[in-house]
């Protein structure tokens, strides 16, 4: 009779990050961390797991100290992270990785601007410890699948990873997660690669637009470090000449350079643990296959997964910035989904956009529908469920928004005059110091963002508490 309960978070940058750690603490205080089964992720909020599962038990003690730890990475200065020393560990990390793939030079660099993981060896199946007692919900981290020829509308398939096996939810087929990036013919494995550090994959799940922005701010700082450690004196200007600079790559820092300075940033190459399988003749018959399938190109068997080289792994935002899938699985029977938004944009349109994609694929989901006017004045939580379809999981989402929390310090307890600046928390205008280019938070616009989403979820303990006994109801119910 105990409803299985996930909490299933979204993209968003560094919004993203801060704001899961202020929601999961508001859970921590309910008491209700214990009863979450299944945590999923894509883009900013897998930030915020990878760091989380370094704790064997994480979820058991006071969040207040993983949080100080992050907000004295998000509140420091980032430019020590293009100092000489940074690109040199840099440079020798990629010389002692012979299999890294280029992109994972900016992947790397990624971690050691926002988090600074310089040297943090954790790897994903690493993570297994803070399993090993069902001492913290299982983290899923999700990306796309896609091919760089086609649009996401002719192709595209959900990859989910996790601690302990990496995989396809169309094809059912799954690997070891430190097996991940080996390579692979008809199942078997062919050459066993040193399993990636967490560091360098973390490029892959990090939201595009994200991307873009420290990607520029990455190539601005490094130029800027290498032309003040040369000493050289600056040429003499001439008025007809432009302001430009010509970089030639001639060491292996410049290469790395210019790899950031044209790869594109979306798509990450790993090998294809696929290749050498056929689909069998009749996979199209297939009840699993059929339920992810929603491109042209599963009509093609030869120009699916299996015959490619490699996979090319791109941010789920691309298409739906949702990190659902996985929890979708019937073997999961997941009865309560905890949606935690952090994505741009109209707050509401991931939800429905994932409502709509699974009822057209016959994948149980309650139907969402706001009117305008709701959507202009979102409220801090809302419950989706499907009465009439018992394998629906119940929804309780919970928009990123400024509402109560003007008036409130606490649930039920009003700010003083003194305190009401402490309330004033914009997460939605244009001006907004948590947009997706902002990286560097100062203590009060961290600590600010961490409070309000943490209150949020603590001033409707009554709808999360509704859902559950809902949930437990229909479990009654579905036994008679």
């Amino acid at each position: 009779q105990v409803p299985v309960v996930a909490v299933m978070t979204t993209g968003g940058g560094t919004r993203a990050l801060t704001s899961l750690l202020g929601n999961l603490l508001g859970l921590q205080k309910l008491d209700l961390l214990d009863a979450i089964s299944y945590i999923t992720g894509s883009s900013g909020s897998t930030w915020t797991l990878s760091h989380l599962y370094q704790s064997t038990d994480w979820s058991r003690k006071d969040l207040s100290r993983l949080i100080g730890e992050v907000r004295r990475h998000m509140t420091k200065c980032k430019l020590s992270c293009f100092s000489l020393e940074s690109l040199k560990y840099l440079f020798c990390c990629n010389l002692a990785s012979p299999y890294t793939m280029p992109r994972r030079s900016l992947g790397f660099a990624l971690s050691l601007f926002l988090v600074n993981s310089q040297k943090n060896n954790h790897k994903l199946s690493d993570e297994r410890q803070a399993l090993s007692q069902g001492q913290n919900p299982l983290p899923i981290y999700m990306i796309l699948n896609i091919k760089e020829d086609y649009s996401l509308s002719e192709f595209k398939e959900w990859v989910e990873f996790t601690p302990y096996e990496v995989g396809f939810l169309k094809y059912g087929a799954f690997i070891r997660a430190e097996d991940f990036g080996s390579e692979f013919f008809m199942g078997r494995l062919m050459k066993k690669l040193p399993e990636s550090r967490i560091c360098f994959m973390k490029g892959d799940v990090l939201h595009g637009e994200n991307l873009n922005c420290i990607k520029m701010y990455f190539i601005f700082n490094i130029i800027q470090t290498l032309h003040i450690a040369t000493n050289e004196p600056s040429p003499p200007t001439r008025s007809h000449e432009l302001e430009t600079y010509l970089v030639t790559p001639e060491c292996g820092i410049m290469d790395i350079i210019r790899q950031v300075l044209t790869e594109r940033v979306m798509v990450s190459k790993f090998y294809n643990f696929l290749k050498g399988f056929q689909v069998h003749n009749e996979y199209l018959q297939s009840k699993s296959f059929c339920i992810w399938k929603d491109t042209v190109l599963e009509n093609f068997p030869n120009q699916l997964t299996e015959t490619a080289e490699f996979m090319c792994l791109a941010d789920t935002a691309g298409y739906i910035d949702i990190s659902y899938p996985p929890l979708m699985r019937p073997e999961r029977k997941v009865d309560v989904v905890l949606h935690l938004n952090y994505s741009s944009g109209s707050q509401t349109s991931p939800l429905e956009e994932a409502s709509k994609y699974f009822l057209k694929q016959g994948i149980p989901f309650p139907k969402i529908h706001l009117s305008e006017e709701e959507k202009k004045n979102l409220k801090e939580c809302y419950i989706f469920e499907d009465t009439e379809t018992p394998e629906a999981p119940t929804v309780v989402f919970f928009p990123l928004v400024n509402d109560t929390f003007r008036k409130y310090k606490e649930p039920g307890v009003e700010r003083s005059p003194a305190e009401m600046t402490q309330g004033n928390v914009d997460v939605s205008s244009v001006f907004s110091p948590y947009c997706l280019n902002s990286f560097t938070y100062t203590e009060e616009e961290f600590d600010k963002l961490v409070e309000l989403t943490s209150y949020n979820i603590q001033n409707n303990k009554h709808l999360i508490l509704q859902a559950l006994n809902s949930a437990i109801e229909q479990k009654r119910q579905s036994k008679k």
